[in-house]
């Protein structure tokens, strides 16, 4: 069964809605809360507060950019793939030439989302 993805369109502002957005387009995309956890760069265990309702993500934090800079790429990534969700995740995970590495791996183990944002806008 095919996960939907929607499109977001709208900045975000509220932690609440942030926190939830930013959950909701991490299971679009098939990834799993230390992935996100890495990106956000947080600990797994803020992850599952943020996922409980426990906690929401802090506006003066570096999660919390790094958090807006994940709803830019995801917001890029939906645009260039008409929202077609099997092929925003199958982008994720395929080598890419031109960035040079798997763009999931190169945000998560490389922190490199700058450079994917940047190369989407750039196409």
């Amino acid at each position: 069964m095919d996960i939907m993805v929607f499109e977001i369109k709208n900045r975000i502002a509220d932690p609440s809605q942030l926190t939830q957005s930013v959950l909701q387009i991490t299971e679009m995309l098939g990834l799993y809360q230390a992935v996100l956890a890495r990106i956000l760069r947080l600990q797994c265990r803020d992850i599952g507060q943020l996922s409980s309702g426990k906690a929401v993500l802090d506006e003066d934090s570096q999660s919390w950019q790094q958090t807006q800079r994940f709803l830019q790429f995801y917001q890029l990534l939906y645009t260039h793939f008409d929202g077609e969700g099997v092929a925003m995740r199958n982008w994720l995970r395929r080598e890419n030439a031109e960035l040079g590495g798997v763009p999931l791996l190169l945000m998560v183990d490389d922190l490199k989302i700058e450079e994917v944002v940047q190369f989407f806008q750039e196409s």
